[in-house]
């Protein structure tokens, strides 16, 4: 078997988790990391795996088949998947939703010109979430749509916490309020507020001598992030943070609520529970690997989504298999 070579642009949560996907896959193996980080500080999971400097890239051209890109959506992906789709088909994470078809075309017009395959916005929200919505809406005519996130850690909000006066550390988990989501899966389809959809819950380690009355209004009144949301806040100790909240897990809810014939109510929902959200964003964004490299070999250039993509091309069995199996 001719296995699909791998490359990783950047090595955090989500590069992890794709390293450690890779190695599950029978018919793809990981060539090389690379990092803006000195290599020689990064110790791959496995010891085999050669990491480099992240200008050493084009020296793979001939070597790596797929460039799985690990960076974030804020500064990284806008500039990294269009360079790097320059010499390899390449998969991205892109998440930012308002900004999805402008990253979509940027990035089309170089692999176009590359003849190169680029998939971008994996994962579960863009993703998984979005193949479901398109489904849903597809066979429920004007459906109802809610989207629930958690339990889980955001990680942009504990990054929020962390930036107060005061603050050594913290964690913050999205919580679906329980009577919210019954409430949509009976079929009511009433708009919900952030509030009555969402809680916030936060805790929080305080640096020496920080007033914990000012840390706590500083996080329970800040716009956008908390201040639209039931918030609790818990002080706790370094140690307990780091025994207790160290893991990043996360899921959430797509519910679609519409009616068919003249007065039938039908309720559709798509639900994620993830013990890593890293390591399962990073199993999809694998999956969309094998279906670029499937498509490159057909000769389907340009720049693609989940929406664009037949599932059957992320398996590793075959089409014949699949039919006889799962269908």
């Amino acid at each position: 078997m001719n296995k699909i070579k791998i490359g990783i642009i950047g090595y955090g949560n989500l590069g992890r988790g794709v390293e450690l996907a890779v190695a599950q896959q029978p018919d793809m193996e990981l060539v090389a990391i690379f990092t803006r980080r000195d290599p020689q500080t990064i110790e791959p999971q496995d010891p085999v795996v050669k990491v480099h400097q992240i200008n050493e890239v084009q020296d793979f051209q001939d070597k790596i088949d797929v460039m799985i890109l690990c960076g974030g959506s804020a500064t990284d992906l806008p500039e990294q998947t269009p360079e790097f789709t320059q010499w390899f088909h390449t998969v991205d994470s892109f998440d930012n939703h308002a900004e999805i078809s402008q990253h979509l075309a940027k990035v089309n017009q170089v692999a176009t010109n590359a003849e190169k395959v680029s998939v971008i916005s994996t994962g579960w929200d863009p993703g998984l979430f979005s193949l479901n919505r398109v489904l849903f809406s597809s066979i429920l005519s004007n459906p109802h749509f809610d989207t629930f996130w958690g339990k889980g850690v955001s990680q942009g909000h504990s990054d929020a916490i962390r930036r107060i006066e005061g603050v050594q550390d913290a964690k913050q988990y999205t919580i679906p309020v329980t009577s919210a989501i019954e409430q949509v899966r009976s079929g009511q389809s009433q708009p919900l507020t952030a509030r009555q959809k969402h809680r916030r819950e936060c805790y929080v380690v305080l640096k020496e001598g920080a007033d914990e009355h000012l840390v706590r209004e500083a996080i329970i009144t800040m716009p956008n992030y908390f201040e639209p949301y039931e918030t609790t806040v818990h002080f706790v100790t370094q140690r307990e943070l780091d025994e207790k909240h160290s893991g990043l897990p996360h899921g959430g809810f797509v519910i679609a609520s519409g009616q068919t014939g003249v007065d039938n109510q039908q309720v559709m929902e798509f639900k994620l529970d993830l013990d890593s959200n890293p390591e399962f964003t990073a199993s999809v964004l694998t999956a969309y690997a094998r279906a670029a490299y499937r498509l490159a070999n057909e000769g389907q250039f340009g720049a693609k989504t989940v929406l664009d993509i037949p599932i059957a091309l992320l398996s590793f069995a075959s089409r014949e298999e699949l039919i006889q199996s799962l269908l």
